[in-house]
């Protein structure tokens, strides 16, 4: 059995290692990977693992991002301190999630579920799982948000593009009015749909409908020109260009 692990604290890393070797010494273990963007390159260049076991709170955001970028085809087990992720976490290959400090009871107890699963179903496990996890996904229609002491909703074809400024995160809609929105930009990536917003950076979630042009700058970035116009200039990273470009022309 494969198992890859993405946890982002060292000594949890090789607890839940050693864990694995006590509950068999035949597990392979594929390593450590630390945040979101390490664990989409090494889905981009290695085969799906037998099952994997995936902490919620990276040091660079919430790991739930993966799965909007990556199509995860095996099972996963969630490791994180919080509980308010669970039902999040059912919603992505998740059989099990574990609260930290994780007791090896608990540990085992969530492997023996996945053995039990694949038992089960034999050859045909994979291809019924992915049928079992698979849900029609529903994304945001309308938003809340605020204005002064007041509270209004707002369609989602109205937003020109969220911002992330000194902690807080504003909408800012088509005809250049912003409200504050008490969503982070993570969470918030989740709930929009793909097909209409891009996160061109971490401070930025734009429209499609928002993009008046673009451009070359340096070292293969790409400069943004959007409507209604930002404070600042946005930049897309030499190695979210080419998905960007594709995610224009689907």
């Amino acid at each position: 059995m494969k198992i890859l692990i993405i946890e982002d604290e060292k000594p949890a890393y090789e607890r839940l290692s050693k864990m694995l070797k006590e509950y068999d010494s035949e597990i392979i273990d594929l390593g450590n990977l630390t945040g979101i963007n390490n664990s989409i390159n090494w889905f981009a260049k290695n085969k799906q693992p037998d099952l994997i076991l995936l902490d919620i709170q990276l040091s660079d955001g919430l790991s739930l991002e993966i799965f909007s970028k990556v199509k995860i085809t095996c099972p996963v087990i969630f490791t994180t301190a919080y509980d308010e992720y669970i039902l999040d976490a059912f919603n992505y290959n998740g059989i099990d999630y574990l609260l930290k400090p994780i007791k090896i009871e608990k540990l085992f107890s969530a492997l023996n579920k996945y053995k039990n699963l694949k038992e089960h179903f034999a050859q045909d496990y994979f291809s019924i799982f992915n049928k079992l996890t698979q849900t029609d996904k529903t994304y945001k229609e309308r938003l809340t948000v605020k204005t002064g002491s007041e509270f209004i909703s707002i369609g989602i074809d109205d937003a020109a593009y969220f911002v992330s400024e000194y902690k807080l995160v504003f909408l800012v809609t088509c005809a250049g009015k912003k409200y504050s929105y008490d969503k982070n930009l993570s969470q918030l990536e989740d709930e929009l749909d793909p097909k209409k917003f891009f996160r061109v950076n971490r401070n930025y979630i734009i429209s499609i409908n928002s993009i008046k042009s673009f451009k070359p700058f340096f070292k293969g970035k790409l400069l943004i020109e959007i409507l209604p116009s930002s404070k600042e200039k946005i930049f897309i990273s030499q190695e979210k260009a080419s998905k960007f470009k594709e995610w224009l022309e689907k």
